[in-house]
């Protein structure tokens, strides 16, 4: 068999997959798409070409021999961007991991390793191929040299033998260098001669034959300025094709054989494609023997009898419901993996079980669950209070990187390097057909989640205590799962008749404003049909349009907003729109939703979705409520105690994120203002104005409040324009103006940006962490958004800790003070209760006590709250 070896130029393939590709990044913020491209290629090459010897060269440096010649050579090049740089160590792990030898050397480039090697390969009788993205290296194409050259990409590639420089140029690989050194190379800011390009070159050498022999026939060229020009250049042209010419001696430490090519480590391959999260190419290979072994379909018990000798020690302990709304699913069945083994158990056995029963309830019988809520919301269902669950999967996975945040038991087994369970949709099916297949079916795919269950808690409490989040997780987020259990079980008691009422209320609203428009357009028309409202307003009505579609004029609620000044129309189009959806989504969504039984809402919270941290409700979603408009805040009087003597009990944090705001910054002057009980706003305002309190107008402090929550919030100068109507200029001035007042916000704002670029993440103050890849992208906007990203996240993160940790703290007192009281809901900053009457007033003291100190800043915490029969009056 013939000897092949492979030469692949590094940093140039590198800088093509780089700029071929868009910006990738991994679970851990590392950007990837470079050893992706290169990656690809890599592969492609080791399947088509079958070397026998392969080696990847990379330059060394900066500068080499040819900058004694010509200092400025490669001058003109931009700074690698920083996206890049990080990425050349995981190459070289790459290539560790493929066992391709990669080499160096100070003082010259990787084209002279890869001349120097073609050239001792030809003459050892070897097939030599190239790789690069730089036509420089097609000088070395010979008879037994091909050099490949990406063009569109990294897989696009054109193929340079003798035959096609020839067919291309009508030149010898060799002259190359000649038409180098005439017309030059901006890329290597190789000088040639000023006004020769590649034509003009390509002309003269065809008539010369080389640079030198052009030089010496100079009086043969025809053209003045061209004869001018080449006299004037000589030494200029000279030394630009010695800076072209690859040199083929350097002093390589190594032997061909040496560079021979083995078989990858597997092992190491499977494992770097996983960290770097090229799920798309781990699916091309097959897993490592040792993985592969470990992932064997799950061997599993049938569990038909259940007695206190089958449940030992710890378990990992999975429940499976087939349905997505957990508040009504069926249990398929339980699957259990302790030291004994792994068993799947029936539903009909487990929940008819004594022994069970016990085990699950028993608080010393620690569990490792995948979603501890819904497996405690499940069980509670058939009566069995879930206790001792000392782990949950979906939780710590989420704190590892909120990013990836999938709810699906596969989709996180795969986040953490377990690919080989299946997707409940290939099992049950999917949305209506959803359904249970064959017992043995669903058996093994419960019991192999159980199985997996304890080594994903093994790889999740290592990154965990690698990340310090053991105490977020122990004691702020697994209690929480257990708090929110209870308050989606409990639920919500809703007056359905007031809803019914407050429909009909707005049935008759829509209706009088319907007319009203009807009669201001001069026609009857469907004011919900796009296509037919924009033709009254602006064909009929002649407003002038903003934006237009591909199906017509936009009117979009930004573009009716420009256009209120316009005609008094479009603030009746803009109220009906509102009250619209108030109706459809709020009064009948909600309507739909009140369980039968009960007479309830149970709302689903969602701990494991935001990068931030906060709870998001869904099913439905009570967060949400508009409450800006009056018919909105309405739709809050429908929700009522659900014992007539109790009341609605409504406390939240005034202003949290500006008090984190201040605590994080350090900044004196806000911390001053928040520990005298200042309203902020008129602070600032007195501040960015240089004005006493007596002299703070309404609208200084509308625009103080708006810069205010908008710094929270990395607000620019044009978003602040657009909040408070005025220019950008005015704006910018503004927020200069609050960052003079108020230094230690800038210092903070700054710091914050510059630790996220060097981290790739930021932290709240209980460590909870958000990624940030954008913070490094080339794309300005991607750029901006993770600056603003970095800015806020530490404090709207931290709000959600304190309150978070209020929630515990409070449950804690009223168990431990035997209160009839229960928290029903949290919305953001504030948390709702029920109330007894006869414990109004101890609640009055102990809620706002226990959410003011639920962690100590430098400001205080302040808390305002409210009670009434009503969630509405409540406020």
């Amino acid at each position: 068999m013939k000897k092949k070896i492979v030469l692949i130029d590094g940093n140039s393939v590198a800088y093509r997959a780089f700029f071929a590709l868009p910006l990738l990044n991994n679970d851990k913020g590392v950007h990837t798409n470079a050893i992706y491209g290169f990656t690809m290629m890599l592969m492609k090459i080791l399947e088509e070409e079958q070397p026998t010897h392969m080696l990847v060269a990379f330059d060394a440096g900066k500068t080499t021999f040819r900058h004694q010649t010509f200092e400025e050579y490669k001058g003109g090049r931009q700074k690698t961007p920083p996206e890049l740089s990080e990425q050349f160590p995981y190459l070289r792990e790459l290539l560790k991991a493929y066992k391709i030898p990669h080499y160096e050397l100070d003082n010259y480039e990787a084209d002279d390793i890869i001349g120097t090697l073609s050239l001792q390969a030809e003459q050892a009788g070897f097939e030599v191929k190239v790789f690069s993205g730089d036509k420089d290296l097609t000088q070395l194409s010979s008879k037994a040299t091909t050099v490949c050259i990406t063009r569109k990409g990294i897989t696009d590639i054109e193929v340079y033998t003798p035959a096609h420089v020839q067919e291309k140029y009508g030149l010898t690989p060799e002259q190359i260098i000649d038409m180098k050194g005439l017309m030059g190379d901006k890329s290597d800011n190789i000088p040639g001669v000023p006004g020769v390009g590649e034509k003009t070159a390509i002309k003269l050498l065809k008539q010369f034959g080389t640079v030198e022999e052009l030089l010496a026939s100079i009086d043969e060229v025809s053209g003045k300025k061209l004869k001018e020009k080449l006299a004037e250049h000589k030494d200029q042209a000279l030394m630009s094709k010695e800076l072209a010419t690859i040199m083929r001696d350097v002093p390589v430490d190594f032997s061909l054989e040496e560079l021979k090519y083995k078989e990858p480590d597997e092992t190491q391959v499977y494992e770097l494609f996983k960290d770097l999260g090229f799920n798309s190419l781990l699916n091309k290979l097959e897993r490592p023997a040792a993985e592969a072994a470990a992932h064997q379909p799950v061997r599993y018990s049938l569990a038909t009898e259940l007695d206190d000798q089958f449940f030992s020690g710890s378990s990992s302990f999975y429940l499976e419901m087939i349905t997505d709304n957990y508040h009504h699913a069926e249990i398929a069945g339980f699957g259990l993996a302790d030291d004994q083994g792994v068993s799947f158990i029936p539903a009909e056995t487990a929940l008819h079980s004594p022994a069970f029963r016990a085990w699950a309830e028993d608080e010393q019988q620690k569990k490792s669950v995948f979603d501890a809520k819904r497996t405690i919301i499940g069980l509670r269902r058939h009566g069995i209070e879930l206790r001792g669950v000392d782990f949950d999967v979906l939780l710590a996975s989420y704190l590892i990187n909120p990013s990836e945040s999938p709810e699906d038991f596969a989709a996180v087994a795969k986040l953490h390097g377990l690919g080989n369970i299946q997707a409940d949709e290939a099992v049950y099916g999917k949305g209506a057909k959803r359904k249970l297949p064959e017992e043995e079916v669903y058996a093994e795919h419960i019991a192999s989640k159980a199985a997996a269950l304890e080594e994903l808690k093994e790889k999740c409490l290592k990154e965990l205590k690698e990340n310090e989040q053991l105490e977020l997780f122990y004691d702020l987020e697994l209690p929480l799962a257990h708090i929110l259990a209870d308050m989606e079980s409990a639920g919500v008691q809703v007056d359905a008749d007031r809803l019914k009422q407050m429909g009909e209320e707005l049935k008759s609203q829509l209706a009088v404003i319907e007319r009203t428009i009807h009669q201001l357009a001069g026609t009857e028309f469907n004011i919900n049909s796009p296509k037919q409202l924009g033709t009254v307003l602006f064909e009929k009505l002649g407003l002038p349009p903003i934006k237009k579609t591909k199906t017509g004029y936009s009117t979009s609620a930004d573009v009716l907003e420009k256009l209120a000044s316009s005609h008094e129309i479009v603030e009746h189009i803009l109220h009906y729109r509102q009250l619209g959806k108030l109706q459809s989504t709020y009064i009948e969504g909600l309507l739909k939703v009140v369980d039968d039984s009960s007479g309830k809402i149970h709302t689903r919270f969602n701990q494991a979705l935001t990068q931030t941290g906060r709870l998001s409700s869904t099913e439905p979603n009570l967060q949400n409520i508009p409450i800006r408009l009056e018919e909105g805040r309405k739709i809050r009087q429908a929700f009522v105690p659900a014992s007539s003597e109790a009341v609605i009990f409504a406390a939240d944090y005034s202003q949290i994120e500006l008090r984190v705001l201040a605590h994080i910054a350090d900044d004196e002057k806000l911390m001053d203002a928040f520990r005298q009980d200042m309203d902020i706003h008129t602070k600032t305002a007195m501040d960015v104005f240089h004005v006493t309190k007596e002299e703070v107008d309404s609208n200084m402090r509308r625009q103080a409040k708006a810069v205010n929550f908008g710094i929270v919030y990395g607000i620019s100068d044009y978003g602040l324009s657009q909040n408070l109507g005025i220019t950008r200029k005015e704006a910018a001035q503004f927020i200069e103006r609050y960052f003079a007042s108020y230094p230690g916000v800038k210092e903070y704002m700054e710091a914050i940006v510059r630790e996220a670029k060097e981290k790739g993440y930021v932290t709240t103050l209980l460590n909870r962490r958000r990624y940030l890849p954008e913070i490094t992208s080339r794309n300005f906007n991607l750029r901006s958004f993770g600056e603003r990203t970095a800015m806020n996240t530490p404090i709207q993160g931290s709000a959600a800790d304190i309150i978070k940790k209020a929630m515990i703290d409070t449950a804690a007192r009223l168990e431990k003070e035997k209160l009839q009281s229960k928290l029903l809901l949290q919305v953001h900053d504030e948390l709702i209760f029920e109330v007894p009457n006869k414990e109004i007033e101890i609640m009055s003291k102990l809620v706002p006590e226990v959410m003011e100190h639920a962690v100590e800043l430098k400001v205080p915490l302040k808390v305002d709250y409210s009670y009434g029969p009503t969630w509405y009056d409540a406020k």
